[in-house]
């Protein structure tokens, strides 16, 4: 586990004004990483660190020279269009780093006149995928949803036996992934109607979003060799806000007997920025299951990890549909939950994920699955607040929803906040469908 240092004090104020109002997302208390350019210019993506309302480009830090030693050969790796080279470096450089940025942001800094010219406007600047996902696994790690939604496809056997024993997760797609503001056409397959004994063929009916963490992994482990549920964290680079978006009813028609397939592959958006797990440090809470849960095999148990293997990340969903943005309506809040309710930690993710000599690499990506708390106003998906679609929700302008329509923009937003400790947060992803395409005809998102 990572220890609190210098860099989590509550106290620590930047020289960059917009760093220290209330209720930022981006205190010098996080920084946070991701790639991007400035809109319009034509420039290479390149690695940038959140810092209030700009972004601190990395490139033109690195060109001042101010860093020495691990950091400056961090901050070399960061200045890409890609972060995996500053993912596969390691745990000891990402802390240089962020030691050193933490340094020369803050307000009694000597550095300020070496990088005042390095800080851009969030408002002016466009982003990308932080980092070339070679592979994407999704896991299933709230039992909340797995509850919820097993009711729904199974109701005589709602939860698999084998849930509470293994991280259940499946191979999902990297290429449809896609950072914040991702358009993406309905997405079309087979569905069998109900009362049906055949299915039919066309666009989906039952579209659906998903609350999720994404799971940067840093350092990779060779083919054959298992990581240690010790070692786990070494192997996470850092945390983002991941929608994995689901067509309902194409997944009830196909999911059996080899899961997902067409349901989840056509898109996958997430947010900007990734969050390190040092920064997330001060809002480690106890990893606790309920009372007669069964305790993890000892591959996934350790004491350290039950002290303070999970994460407090708040995590909320809007809706603003196409009706509300022409209305001036500000996206309307469907739901809001906390990571800390997952039924398995990042940490037995990872040693899970290796444990039979599974080699992940550099800029891997690991899916959460749905975090849906224990109460309904805490269900990560409209499958689970709609019930099914049986229970309309109410918007404020009169609208209802029971899965999401064409023109809808789904938001979702996380941040850590607790006495004692700095706010910090992920920034937001957004994602729009729009209308399948006739039949035959190419679309672009």
């Amino acid at each position: 586990m990572i220890e609190l240092n210098k860099t989590h004090d509550p106290e620590l104020r930047s020289w960059v004004a917009s760093a220290n109002r209330p209720g930022n997302d981006f205190p010098i208390q996080n920084l946070p990483f991701g790639v991007f350019r400035r809109r319009g210019q034509g420039e290479l993506f390149r690695g940038g660190v959140a810092i209030g309302d700009c972004v601190l480009d990395l490139g033109r830090v690195h060109a001042a020279g101010v860093f020495s030693g691990l950091a400056h050969q961090a901050l070399a790796a960061a200045n890409k269009p890609e972060l995996n080279e500053l993912m596969a470096l390691g745990k000891p450089a990402w802390a240089a780093l962020r030691q050193a940025l933490s340094q020369a942001l803050a307000s009694d800094s000597t550095m300020q006149a070496h990088l005042a010219g390095a800080l851009l406007p969030q408002e002016e600047l466009e982003y990308s995928v932080p980092a070339r996902i070679g592979d994407y696994t999704d896991f299933y790690t709230s039992i909340h949803h797995a509850t919820s939604v097993g009711r729904l496809f199974r109701p005589d056997n709602p939860l698999l036996p084998n849930y509470r024993w293994v991280p259940i997760g499946y191979h999902g797609r990297s290429s449809s992934i896609r950072v914040s503001g991702q358009r993406f056409p309905r997405p079309r397959g087979q569905t069998l109607p109900p009362g049906s004994t055949e299915p039919v063929f066309g666009p989906s009916k039952r579209l659906d979003y998903e609350v999720e963490l994404g799971l940067f992994i840093g350092t990779g482990n060779a083919l054959g060799t298992p990581v240690a549920l010790s070692d786990a964290e070494d192997h996470i680079f850092g945390i983002c806000i991941l929608n994995d978006w689901s067509a309902r009813d194409l997944q009830a028609w196909e999911y059996q007997p080899l899961g997902p397939f067409l349901a989840k592959n056509f898109a996958t958006t997430l947010s900007p920025w990734i969050v390190t797990l040092e920064a997330l440090a001060p809002y480690r809470v106890p990893f606790a299951r309920a009372d007669g849960e069964p305790k993890p095999l000892p591959y996934l148990d350790s004491v350290s990890n039950a002290e303070a293997g999970s994460i407090d990340i708040r995590l909320e969903a809007s809706i603003q549909t196409g009706a509300m943005r022409t209305q001036g309506i500000a996206p309307q809040q469907l739901s809001c939950t906390s990571f800390r309710h997952a039924y398995w930690t990042a940490a037995q993710l990872v040693a899970h994920h290796t444990v039979n000599g599974c080699n992940l690499q550099p800029g891997d990506l690991l899916g959460t699955g749905t975090q849906s708390g224990p109460t309904p106003e805490e269900a990560g998906s409209l499958l689970e607040l709609s019930v099914g679609g049986k229970q309309p929700i109410a918007l404020v302008n009169g609208e209802q929803r029971t899965f999401l329509e064409d023109g809808d923009v789904l938001v979702m937003r996380a941040w850590c906040d607790r006495p004692g400790a700095a706010r910090i947060g992920f920034g937001e992803v957004s994602g729009e469908v729009f209308a399948a395409p006739a039949a035959g005809m190419s679309s672009a998102g």
